[in-house]
């Protein structure tokens, strides 16, 4: 039986004021998530100075295996810190330690099986992917070698969620950090310095993925504070499994969407882009530049998003109602000022942003332009389904963030980009976007109002018997 190591009394996530708790662990988050794009970010402009819009292409094609790790990551990872925060502030700690060991076990085996999978099937994937037979060129060696960083990257970025829940988001930034440090250091090294290509880029990602994933497994093993991790925690239940799953499926389903939809969009942009001025590479290459831009600019809102998990979650089981609803608008408030100064970078300034990609084509620019313009319209209000998302699949409401998370990316955007470029074409691609996120974004402020009534009354309901204040 796991032994109790945090006085459940004091715990600071029910005790310290919100506004403070909030950056307090969502500074480390935010740090992690920005690193993290700053990463990807130079990677990009390193292939792109290096390989040019085909390498660029390459990586972009290759971007829904990446999309799928963060998706498996949150699976296990969030809803495994969502469940343990609901255990801890019920006072289960047995409960919470078996949620801690299945979690692990299950970051582990997924990324295995997804790991053989997409190299034995690699070729076919690609080219569902959007890749072309230029791009296969760069594409197959840069994801053959990615691909064994599967496992390990889950590991890493999942077991980061469970670091950040025992009440530890330094090390949980510690973790992201020490891979993406490593990234930056040897990504050059061994793309000019030792002249390995595009596959020097890959190598030094897996590397990192690697190195984070060692650094968790040490806290795990001996810094992890709230219970004990027993072996036994460790035996694949059942019950267990499905209230992990259940929590992390609205993430799931998030990240699953967008890898859906990156797919479904990389192919409209290629068949086209064909048809248009400017190609099917260039398209794909722009595409995949500014989805790095807006990765990066968007890492703070994800940040502020990942560090309220453990704040929902503890606060929720205890019954806090108060805090819970402090957290949520005031982490609405943050994301909504980061989404908006974004909007002004993108808007403002697409040309220089663009530039530090190296690309000679004119063509590029031009396109990418575009889209940075029209596809990231909505910017300003991105913010609020990050959040809300994860604050329903926090507290419990996993059918709720199910139902969010397929909202905006399958029930609005993959449609809208089958339907709007056979009119449009390549512009129906770019329209696609803003016309989903408007529409999507009307319908989870309403359903985040509904669930701030809900609370509100469960809290009058208390004032007999505990005497909480009546906040709304």
């Amino acid at each position: 039986m796991p032994s109790v190591k945090m006085n459940q009394g004091n715990n600071v996530l029910g005790t310290q004021p919100i506004p403070g708790m909030i950056w307090k662990f969502a500074i480390p988050a935010i740090i992690s998530a920005m690193t993290n794009q700053v990463y990807n970010l130079i990677a990009q402009v390193y292939i792109g100075w290096s390989v040019g819009d085909l390498g660029i292409a390459a990586t972009n094609v290759a971007f829904p295996l990446a999309i799928l790790i963060t998706a498996l990551s949150a699976l296990f990872g969030m809803g495994g810190a969502a469940k343990f925060g609901l255990y801890m502030g019920q006072g289960k700690p047995e409960e919470a330690s078996q949620t801690i060991g299945n979690a692990l076990v299950l970051m582990v085996v997924s990324g295995l099986a997804v790991s053989i999978a997409a190299t034995v099937f690699l070729r076919p994937l690609l080219y569902a992917f959007g890749a072309t037979e230029a791009i296969m060129t760069y594409a197959i060696p840069y994801t053959l070698i990615t691909n064994i960083g599967i496992p390990f990257g889950i590991l890493a970025v999942g077991a980061s969620y469970l670091i950040r829940a025992d009440g530890s988001p330094s090390f949980s930034m510690l973790v992201v950090l020490s891979g993406v440090i490593f990234n930056l250091i040897a990504a050059p090294v061994f793309l000019f310095g030792l002249e390995m290509g595009i596959g020097g880029v890959a190598l030094a990602t897996t590397l990192g993925q690697m190195l984070s994933s060692a650094v968790a497994i040490y806290y795990l093993r001996v810094k992890f504070k709230s219970v004990s991790l027993k072996r036994e925690g460790f035996q694949l239940r059942g019950a267990v499994i499905k209230g992990v799953c259940a929590l992390g499926s609205a993430a799931f389903f998030t990240h699953l969407a967008a890898a859906a939809v990156q797919i479904v969009q990389s192919n409209a942009l290629r068949y086209y882009g064909a048809q248009s001025i400017y190609g099917s590479e260039a398209t794909l290459a722009a595409a995949g530049a500014v989805i790095k831009v807006m990765a990066f600019l968007m890492s703070v809102v994800i940040g502020i998003s990942l560090g309220c998990q453990p704040i929902f979650s503890y606060n929720y089981g205890s019954k806090r109602y108060d805090r819970v609803k402090e957290a949520y608008k005031l982490a609405v408030s943050y994301a909504t000022m980061v989404s908006v100064i974004a909007f002004l970078c993108i808007q403002i300034f697409p040309r220089p942003i663009l530039s530090i990609f190296g690309s000679g084509n004119p063509l590029f620019y031009d396109f990418a332009v575009q889209y940075m313009h029209i596809y990231l319209f909505m910017t300003f209000a991105n913010g609020i389904q990050p959040v809300t998302s994860t604050f329903f699949s926090s507290i419990g409401k996993a059918r709720m963030g199910f139902w969010m998370s397929l909202v905006r990316q399958v029930i609005l955007l993959m449609p809208l980009l089958l339907i709007l470029p056979i009119f449009w074409g390549i512009n129906g691609v770019l329209w696609a976007g803003p016309l989903a996120d408007g529409i999507a974004v009307v319908l989870v402020i309403l359903f985040a109002a509904r669930e701030m009534r809900i609370m509100t009354g469960l809290q009058l309901k208390q004032v007999p018997d505990a005497g909480i204040a009546r906040n709304s």
